[in-house]
């Protein structure tokens, strides 16, 4: 659960275009992408002004659609969106050295927490 909800809150930083490319076709700049994974039926746009982020997403195969808006004030992220049943979702996301750590409530209404490590060699 905690993997499921981190996943869905990295989605939306600027480290999710470069690793949502690899996995869905993606076209547009670095201010705005527009990607399409024929896998799994999603499309999603991500677009960023300034130090907010804008990821909307829908669903061809389910017709679901969910949202975040994420907002960068210093070292931390904050993340708020709607699921694809409908139910909204928040947290904050903080990095300090290569470490990034996740608070927040999901879309069940359940806190979670956890941490991201991330250096030269990739994130675990």
């Amino acid at each position: 659960m905690i993997m499921k909800t981190l996943a869905a809150l990295s989605l939306g930083v600027s480290l999710a275009i470069m690793s949502a490319t690899a996995s869905a076709g993606c076209t547009g700049t670095g201010n705005f992408k527009s990607c399409y994974d024929a896998q799994s039926g999603n499309s999603y746009s991500v677009q960023k002004i300034g130090n907010q982020t804008y990821t909307r997403g829908y669903n061809s195969s389910t017709g679901s659609s969910w949202n975040q808006t994420s907002q960068r004030i210093g070292n931390t992220t904050y993340h708020n969106g709607m699921s694809a049943d409908g139910d909204s979702w928040s947290g904050t996301s903080t990095q300090i050295g290569d470490t990034t750590y996740h608070n927040g409530m999901d879309s069940n209404g359940n806190p979670y927490s956890g941490t991201t490590n991330c250096g030269i060699a990739g994130c675990n």
